[in-house]
This record gives C-alpha cells, structure tokens and sequence, in this order.
C-alpha cells in the first residue's frame, strides 16, 4: 500500500507457527472446553504461537524441545514477527508456553523427559516398593516414602543384604537418629523393618532382623485433642458464601469434615458414585485401602445434592470435589482440602485455631460426639480408628470430670 509520500507502508506480519499451526488450534480449543475466558484463551494462544515461530526461526525441530529449549526461548531477545515486541519475556508468559509444550507432549509430538540418569532406584528397593503396592495396601505416597527412605539407609547398610547383622542394622539406625528428627527417623525405622522382612521372606538375609531395629522412645498421644467448639464450628459452615460456586463446594467440604470426621484423603478420592442416595450412605476409601459406608447426615446430603445440581463444573471427570476454576480438575492433593478449612477459619475471624488443617475438624467431630453420650467404641467405628489405643486419645478432652478422679501426686502426701 502506498503512503501520500510514495513509500511503501510495511504491514505487520502475524506470527506463523509453522507446521505446529494445527497443535496450536488444538491447544486453545481444549482451553475452552476447560472452561477457561477468552482472554486466558488468548493469551495462551499469543504464547504457543511465539513459542512455535521461535522454533521454526531457530531450526529447532519439535521432537528436540526439552526443559533447555524452553530456558533459551525465555532467555531470547525478541524478533520475532507480529505487532508486540518482547524485549524480554516474564515468567508468566513462559509458563504458558510450557504449557503449550505439555499439550504436545500428551499427543506426541515432543518426547516426554526420562528420569535423571544421575539418581538410579536400587533394583531390590523397587521390587520392595512392588511388594508393598501388592501385599500391604498402603498409597502411592507411602510406598515412594518408604523407597527413598530405605535408599537413603542403604549407603550405612550396603548393597549386599547378606551381610546384615543386628550390630550393623542398630549402628546405622543410631546414626541416622543423631542427624533427624524423633517422629522422622520413627518412619524411617518402620520402612527399615518392612524392608528387612521383605529381604527375610525372599531369603536373601537374616530372618528376624527387623527386631534389631532399636525402637525410638517418644511419647504417644501426650497432647490434648485440637478441637475447636461446636459454635465456631457452625460458623465456618454458616459463612461460606452460597452465591459462588467455591462457597457452595466448601460448604459441603466442611459439613463432611465436620459432621462424619473424614480425614483430607477421603475428600480428596470421593468420587460421584460414592453416595448411594437412596440408603442415605457415602461410601469412604480410607488408610490401607480399607472401604466402609458411612451414613450421610441430612445437611451434609443437602449441601452435597446443591453443589451436584449448581455448582460443580460439567467436565468428564468423576471425582466429586474440583476446583472452581478453569482448568477444572480435581485438587491436587490433601493440602487443597486443608486450605478450604484454613480459608474458612479467615473467614470467621478465627486467628488463634489449635491448628488450621482439615484435621480440625476431624478431631472436633470426635470431641463433640463424646460430649454428646457417644461411647469410645462408636467414635472409634466412625473415625474408622484400627486401635482402640488412638480413640482413647479424646478422652482427655473433658478435663473437669478427669479432675473429679485424679490421685493426688505421691510427691505430696506424707510418710
């Protein structure tokens, strides 16, 4: 086009993904299906298509991109084509690409990264971790736990099991115990035995072993009960806002807590067919992959039935609790559900709790349930307890009538 002066006006050129063009329609029409505003989608389309460009200007070829390739596109000075010039790229706007970099790696057009060559899994400590994902029922979390605290035990033990002793299982134990905490090396000691029981029972070391584990002194359930009062409790419940779609999931949220005593772990892998409506029942997967049925108290069922019916995203997922945000996906792990309790204690004004997680209110289910007449035996059956020893914990919470029977301190009386 010419201008009055006879010169030619450049147009600015769109930015030309090249043959990722395709991926990049892909990838903004699956944020939509998220649910995520035309701006986000925008802005994340701008982000692919500069990533892609960057790649065809920079010959680098899409089966090649890794975390190093990603660093440079941060890193580079800006000349790409379209109207905005980055003279440098935030952060943020390189997150998006990596984003868009994760979206072609789920269709395989760029190689996921393999493990770190420089940190080998010891062989028998995987087929352990096997051992225990088939035979003990504990989680994914437990298992990955117990690996890494076994591998770490190994470079005091050694790679050869056989020649294991209970001099040389106690020095390890007791050296680690001089560098780590009291309630961390009591886990690390409960993987040892675990591990030397699996080495026993495939016959590569000693039987009985696990008994020269040293047992690591600490008091057990010495503290009061956190709880918090049934009326500060109700206030949580009553503040959540029932015009948002996150005040009506937390609402729900906090009325399972609160009323059946779940643990984050049972809200986080509830699922849509857990709640069997016409007997009134939820189903709970708690520790050891153990499933039992718990009846759904009203309110909890009602608060549950509003958050199906108005606010839970329609997605093809069948977890009951996601987030109330685009890209609507489930929590990604317990600490989401001890935020909605920590936000909410914000909420009510509460700044002093005894703690802030969803254990809270777990502990103050129980605490109300004794108050009201129920026995230990039935707090127990609901808090899903394998020990009676753990229930008897909140006994001590009623500490007027303990007054009533406590002796009085030999230290007192006279000779």
């Amino acid at each position: 086009m010419a201008m009055p002066n006879g010169q030619l006006r450049r147009e600015p050129r769109c930015m030309d993904p090249g043959t990722l063009g395709t991926f990049v329609g892909e990838f903004t029409s699956q944020l939509k299906m998220l649910g995520h505003t035309r701006l986000t989608v925008a802005n994340y389309g701008a982000s692919a298509r500069h990533f892609a460009e960057w790649l065809r200007r920079s010959d680098i070829a899409s089966v090649d991109v890794d975390d190093g390739v990603i660093a440079r596109f941060g890193r580079h000075r800006c000349k790409c084509s379209g109207i905005r010039k980055y003279r440098r790229l935030s952060a943020r706007y390189v997150r998006r690409a990596r984003r868009f970099v994760r979206f072609l790696i789920d269709r395989g057009v760029v190689k996921a990264a393999t493990p770190n060559a420089s940190e080998p899994v010891n062989e028998r400590v995987a087929e352990f971790q096997d051992w225990l994902r088939h035979h003990r029922g504990i989680s994914e979390r437990t298992i990955d736990r117990h690996g890494r605290m076994v591998t770490r035990m190994l470079l005091g033990l050694g790679d050869d099991p056989k020649v294991y002793d209970a001099e040389l299982v106690r020095r390890v134990v007791l050296t680690e115990a001089q560098r780590t905490s009291r309630p961390h090396i009591k886990t690390m000691t409960t993987a040892l035995r675990g591990y030397l029981r699996f080495l026993a029972a495939h016959g590569v070391c000693r039987p009985w072993l696990d008994r020269a584990v040293p047992t690591i002194p600490q008091w057990r359930l010495s503290a009061l009960p956190r709880y918090l009062p049934p009326a500060d409790v109700e206030r949580l419940i009553a503040l959540c806002d029932p015009t948002k779609p996150h005040g009506i999931r937390d609402k729900a949220i906090l009325l399972l807590l609160a009323r059946l005593g779940l643990r984050a772990g049972d809200i986080l892998g509830m699922r849509l067919d857990d709640i069997a409506w016409d007997e009134g029942t939820v189903r709970v997967r708690g520790k050891g992959r153990r499933e039992v049925r718990l009846p759904l108290p009203q309110d909890a069922g009602d608060a549950l039935l509003h958050y199906l019916e108005q606010a839970r995203p329609l997605v093809d997922n069948d977890r009951m609790f996601l987030r109330s945000s685009a890209p609507y996906r489930p929590f990604a792990g317990p600490c989401g559900i001890s935020d909605v309790v920590r936000l909410a204690l914000e909420r009510a004004g509460i700044t002093d709790p005894p703690s802030r997680g969803a254990n809270l209110l777990r502990h103050s289910a129980a605490t109300a349930m004794l108050r009201a007449g129920a026995t230990l035996d039935a707090v127990g059956t609901v808090l899903r307890h394998r020990s009676a020893d753990t229930t008897a914990h909140y006994a001590k919470v009623d500490v007027a009538m303990l007054l009533q029977i406590a002796q009085p301190w030999p230290g007192d009386a006279s000779c």
